[in-house]
């Protein structure tokens, strides 16, 4: 039983191991080694190398067959055995000199960093395995730690690692309002060491401090609230929050609002899709289709191009009609995947959206589309007329109250807006979001969202029930459908230019990607999913290689680790708990 006991251990350090070296194989440690979490004294590769013995040790330990008293041990062990096969790498390239001829990313780089910089590669090598060793036994003293120490001391390292990979954004940001003394004393290549250390301990305290003292209180607080004070606290929030989005862009500046413009199309089409995949279960992979009718319908409608009409539509009649007509597409790709479920249907909608780019490519639709060339000369949004005079007016209003503080957003001239640079694109996705996402809170709540949770937890239960199927799958298609011609309408403006590569399968996959990993059926959590799917790459541009490889790890981590997503619904938390079946959670919905 020992030596079972004692083989699982080092199985789990090999597998840990396996990882490391993977990461290393494939370029990651490399590429990540270029940016300081603290400056000078660990980068963000050292970060992944480290953490595979850490872990190793802390599950390798945290079993009912391990003995409390010999967890150091097999921490140990896990931490060895997560080293061999990084030693082993670097044993292979000492009698393997052309090894770079079939393994392109084993650089002289990566085998001195692997090797601590030792002229003798086994030298570091050795150097290696007793660091492993020791953050194995460390991630097994992780074990001694209560619970609610454990969790308030990790989640300040993860804000800490976190600030130091965002350090050089931090800086752009900071830089026009702090004086260079105090960033050079917070920041250099990363965060310093006493500002991190500084944070670790000042994170763990505030949050060991709430667990233990005011989750509770607040508990007690928020259910001794009447409806009325409910709806008091929460306008206040509102507000809150509205005016914090209101002033971001003048806060973060061109680049990062540009950014956060890509975010929030992702939340924009998120939303939609939230409502066909989350509620109604409908599996789409091909919603870039409706992205690309909004578009392109957006495109030629505007365009002062050879592509464009002869007489221009203004912006706000052409929105709505591309917003219709992503309805009129999702209602007409309904109708022949009605009857379709799960992966059929998945495969069904990822033709649709093929279709859509190869038709926009072909020489077939050249003299509408632009084929391979696409249009060009698409205008900024303007906003004019009696509408325009309106919003001047609270526009100037808004510049004259916060120009105190250097915060003016939005140009207006003589009753004409223009959203013309991302700062300014900014509140047109926002006002389209914020739509967007008071409509999917109504659908959410409303007898139509209750009829899409029952077929996506049974269809044949749900028809038994008299639910018609067929028009619920129709119509969560085509609300769906409206905010992809919405979003894709909106894009046109954005870039000023469209083509068929812009359209690939990639849109589809990463619209489901941030519903998943937010949580399905969850409003915030598409916003959570956006951000570290979409905003995040964003920022680490130097990354953008291994985005598609970050996205798999995500999804993989989130369906074994937290498959409700990272801010789940109240109904999806109910569905996958333990001791709740499907029709249990159905009915209480």
């Amino acid at each position: 039983m020992n030596n079972n006991v004692f083989a699982q251990s080092a199985r789990i350090g090999l597998i840990l191991g396996a990882v490391a070296v993977s990461l290393g194989m494939i370029g990651v440690l490399e590429a990540f080694n270029e940016l300081d979490v603290i400056s000078s004294l660990l980068s963000l590769g050292q970060v992944l190398l480290y953490a595979c013995p850490l872990i190793a040790g802390y599950i390798a330990v945290n079993r009912e067959e391990v003995a409390a008293q010999m967890r150091p041990v097999h921490g140990i062990i896990a931490g060895v055995c997560a080293g061999i096969p990084t030693f082993a790498l670097l044993y292979l390239t000492t009698i393997w000199e052309t090894i770079r001829d079939s393994f392109i990313n084993v650089s002289p780089k990566l085998i001195e960093a692997l090797s601590f910089g030792n002229e003798s590669v086994m030298a570091g090598g050795m150097r290696l395995l007793m660091i492993f060793a020791i953050l194995g036994l460390v991630g097994a003293a992780f074990t001694y730690i209560p619970d609610l120490i454990r969790k308030a001391v990790l989640r300040g390292l993860y804000w800490a690692i976190g600030i130091g990979v965002m350090s050089e954004v931090l800086i752009n940001v900071l830089r026009p309002r702090w004086e260079r003394e105090t960033l050079d004393m917070l920041f250099d290549t990363g965060v310093n060491r006493n500002p991190f250390i500084f944070i670790v301990i000042g994170i763990a305290l505030i949050t060991l401090l709430w667990q233990m003292f005011g989750k509770e209180r607040y508990a007690t607080y928020q259910s001794g609230l009447n409806s009325s004070q409910q709806k008091r606290n929460n306008l206040i929030r509102t507000i809150l929050i509205f005016a914090v989005l209101m002033i971001l862009p003048s806060i973060l500046g061109r680049y990062l609002s540009q950014v956060s413009n890509t975010v929030a199309l992702y939340i924009l089409m998120g939303l939609g899709l939230n409502i066909a995949v989350g509620l109604a279960g409908l599996l789409d992979l091909g919603y870039v289709t409706n992205f690309a009718i909004g578009t392109y319908l957006m495109a030629i409608m505007t365009s002062g191009s050879e592509y464009g009409l002869a007489n221009p539509i203004p912006f706000l009649p052409a929105l709505i009609i591309c917003t219709l007509a992503g309805m009129i597409a999702g209602f007409v790709f309904a109708l022949p995947v009605l009857k379709m479920r799960g992966d059929y249907l998945a495969i069904a909608t990822l033709g649709f959206g093929e279709i859509i780019r190869i038709l926009a490519k072909s020489d077939a639709m050249k003299g509408t589309l632009g084929g391979a060339q696409g249009i060009l000369d698409i205008p900024a949004i303007s906003i004019t007329g009696g509408l325009g005079r309106f919003f001047s007016g609270i526009v100037d209003g808004i510049n004259g109250f916060l120009g105190r503080w250097d915060l003016s957003i939005i140009t207006s001239n003589n009753g004409e807006i223009i959203f013309d640079k991302p700062p300014q694109l900014y509140y047109a996705l926002l006002i389209a979001c914020v739509l967007m996402l008071v409509v999917s809170s109504r659908l959410n709540n409303s007898r139509v969202g209750r009829r899409w949770m029952a077929i996506r937890e049974d269809e044949d239960v749900a028809a038994a029930m008299g639910i018609n199927t067929t028009n619920a799958k129709v119509v969560a298609f085509t609300l769906s459908a409206a905010s992809g011609g919405l979003a894709g309408a909106l894009f046109s403006t954005m870039v000023g230019s469209v083509f068929p590569s812009s359209f690939n399968l990639l849109i589809s996959v990463n619209v489901l990607s941030l519903i998943i990993v937010g949580g399905l059926g969850s409003l915030p959590g598409i916003v959570v999913g956006a951000f570290a799917l979409i905003g995040i790459p964003e920022l680490l541009r130097e990354f953008a290689e291994f985005r598609l490889l970050l996205y798999g790890i995500a999804l993989m981590v989130m369906m074994l680790v937290r498959p409700e997503g990272l801010w789940p619904s109240e109904a999806r938390k109910r569905e996958l708990a333990k001791d709740d079946g499907p029709v249990t959670a159905a009915a209480g919905d």
